[in-house]
């Protein structure tokens, strides 16, 4: 048996159509056979005989016809896990022989929310400089939205920010979920007390972060009409904590960022921690094709250590 199943993988390896796999990632991605069609201007029969070609190869059904398009197996989504790491070595292999056979130089300009804290990211800085010394990296602070339109405008080639939509000409790749807390300062009456009723604090002043806040938190202060009386405001997450630590009023911060000035009794968390709200934090980029070979040796460094860690 264990003959025949590896007889049956060198066959499959050596004779199996490349381009069968890329059909069925395109299906997929499409959600329908009709639709991959649509997109990839061929007719429908010849991408269902490609298809049917892969699951004969596979020996095994890849996807399900649903009412409203396709849906994977079991197999089709290990296939799917498959075919994505494929495709994703196949680009990386212009990127690999230039740094490999020269010296890579240009630049990475990078555009990040204020107040992030993220090891992989900063290890992939690190670990990416020592591979490529020659390459420049810029790094510039802002609220999230700017972060997304400096990306769609080709402004910056990375970004690192929040999205409360998706916007199609962008790829996003969860980094972090960051969760927020409202803190006060030790010069607060509500220093070392935990509250429930968040309706208690609608008249204290508050420390806003303007266009930096995160739209969860907006919704949030808006239900409980916090921030009616603005005390302060910074759209910078270490600058609106220099006003909460201050006693200029209390204030939303991310968690990490505020975790050192609770340790040291500058900041007091109000919020009972099952209360927190979190929210994804994304690695952000156009599309692959609009990647010189800087940005995406960087963004591979950055995939290689995300990946890592959901391994370990």
């Amino acid at each position: 048996m264990n003959d025949r199943a590896g007889l049956i993988d060198r066959k499959f390896a050596s004779r199996v159509d490349w381009n069968l796999m890329r059909t069925f990632v395109d299906i997929v991605r499409a959600g329908g056979i009709g639709a991959a069609a649509r997109q990839l201007n061929r007719q429908q029969p010849s991408i269902s005989a490609a298809l049917k070609r892969l699951e004969d190869h596979v020996g095994a059904t890849l996807l399900r016809r649903t009412a409203t398009g396709v849906e994977m197996t079991a197999a089709g989504k290990a296939m799917m896990t498959l075919c994505e790491e494929m495709l994703e070595s196949a680009q990386m292999v212009p990127h690999q022989i230039a740094q490999a056979t020269r010296r890579v130089e240009g630049f990475v300009r990078i555009q990040i929310i204020s107040g992030l804290i993220s090891p992989e990211f900063d290890e992939a800085i690190a670990s990416f400089h020592r591979r490529n010394p020659a390459i420049h990296i810029e790094i510039r602070v802002s609220p999230w939205r700017q972060v997304l339109d400096a990306l769609e405008q080709g402004e910056v080639e990375i970004g690192v920010g929040y999205d409360g939509s998706v916007r199609g000409s962008l790829v996003y790749e969860p980094l972090l979920v960051e969760r927020q807390q409202l803190y006060c300062s030790r010069y607060s009456p509500y220093f070392g007390y935990r509250l429930s009723r968040l309706h208690d604090l609608k008249d204290e002043g508050f420390v806003l972060t303007g266009d930096d806040e995160i739209e969860l938190i907006t919704h949030l202060r808006r239900r409980y009409r916090l921030g009616t009386n603005v005390s302060g405001l910074a759209e910078d997450i270490n600058e609106a904590k220099r006003l909460i630590i201050q006693g200029v009023g209390i204030g939303f911060l991310p968690i990490l960022a505020a975790e050192q000035d609770v340790a040291k009794e500058r900041l007091w968390p109000i919020l009972d921690a099952d209360t927190e709200p979190s929210y994804d934090i994304f690695l952000l980029s156009r599309s692959e094709a609009a990647r010189d070979t800087a940005t995406q040796l960087f963004w591979d460094e950055v995939i290689r250590r995300l990946r890592a860690k959901n391994r370990a």
